[in-house]
């Protein structure tokens, strides 16, 4: 709503939110990196769910060093002190006295996962957060963050166009009992069936850049979808819904965060719950998009380093 999709409209994103919690919804996810080190994200946020805020989950992240406004999202910042300037930043641009779910948006390298984990601990035990996170992160730092302070969720992309996660990180984290948040749920729009070339979106939008839109692995995706989206037409509903019903039916312990700054978007993202694939629509949806997009998610120097390998 406010970073790496184009122009976004502030009003019509709070009233999204809104009605996302008029229709259920009751997790709401942003990040300190989502406002450009300005908090524009965890502000729209706060002011948007300020009325019912008690009523729902807040997840905010950690984990980048924002100093230099031409580098954001390069450079990582995980020590104790910039975690709790991080975390009182979002309490007051969230409008809250806590933070139900703080994440480390990325792992970093230069500091051991286990002083990340401590700090966090030390901000439940303040009651100014509720409940700990990780993103992005691989088997060894889950377990080692974990034997810490408990790790409730990990978030990372997971959709029918990206599978990575399946090998090695859901057995452990299903193993250890954490949940699994999947982000860019719809393949950022590509699931959505609304697509088009990278060259025609703007170059303040992702999507220009993202290696998935690029010649060669466009057309090879594209046919994808429109396989899943006959297959969506037999079943009645959007390729969208198809796609999160896919996703929803990889486990109880997973809910996914799709996004959209519209409401009528937002609606067809929710009906998708009510959706149950049947056993012969999970195996057409395999044989379509066997091992995922083609494509890499993020140039290779940003690559999660647990997916990098």
């Amino acid at each position: 709503m406010t970073v790496a999709y184009g122009d976004s409209d502030s009003a019509r994103s709070e009233a999204t939110i809104r009605r996302a919690y008029e229709l259920g919804v009751t997790l709401f996810d942003t990040a300190e990196m989502y406002g450009l080190g300005e908090g524009s994200s965890e502000k729209l946020l706060g002011r948007a769910v300020e009325p019912f805020r008690d009523e729902v989950v807040l997840a905010t992240k950690f984990g980048f060093d924002m100093s230099d406004p031409s580098d954001i999202g390069t450079r990582l910042d995980s020590r104790p002190r910039r975690i709790r300037e991080v975390a009182e930043n979002s309490l007051r641009y969230l409008r809250t006295d806590h933070i139900d779910l703080l994440y480390q948006h990325r792992v970093d390298p230069d500091v051991p996962i286990e002083d990340v984990a401590g700090t966090v601990g030390e901000l439940i035990a303040e009651g100014k957060v509720r409940w700990f996170g990780l993103s992005e992160a691989g088997p060894d730092i889950i377990r080692r963050a974990h034997a810490v302070t408990p790790v409730s969720v990990l978030q990372t992309e997971y959709s029918v166009f990206e599978r990575s996660v399946e090998a090695q990180i859901l057995p452990v984290i299903r193993e250890l009992g954490i949940g699994f948040v999947p982000y860019s749920p719809l393949g950022r729009g590509f699931l959505t069936g609304d697509v088009k070339p990278a060259t025609a979106y703007p170059a303040n939008d992702m999507r220009s850049r993202d290696d998935r839109w690029q010649p060669g692995n466009y057309e090879r995706n594209l046919a994808a979808i429109q396989s899943l989206t006959a297959l969506a037409q037999k079943r009645g509903v959007t390729v969208t819904q198809l796609a999160l019903a896919w996703l929803l039916a990889q486990g109880d312990d997973i809910v996914p965060i799709p996004g959209t700054r519209d409401p009528d978007r937002l609606a067809q993202n929710v009906a998708a719950a009510r959706i149950d694939l049947t056993a012969d629509e999970l195996a057409r949806i395999q044989q379509i998009v066997p091992h995922g997009a083609a494509g890499s998610r993020y140039p290779q120097e940003r690559m999660p380093s647990w997916s990098a390998r």
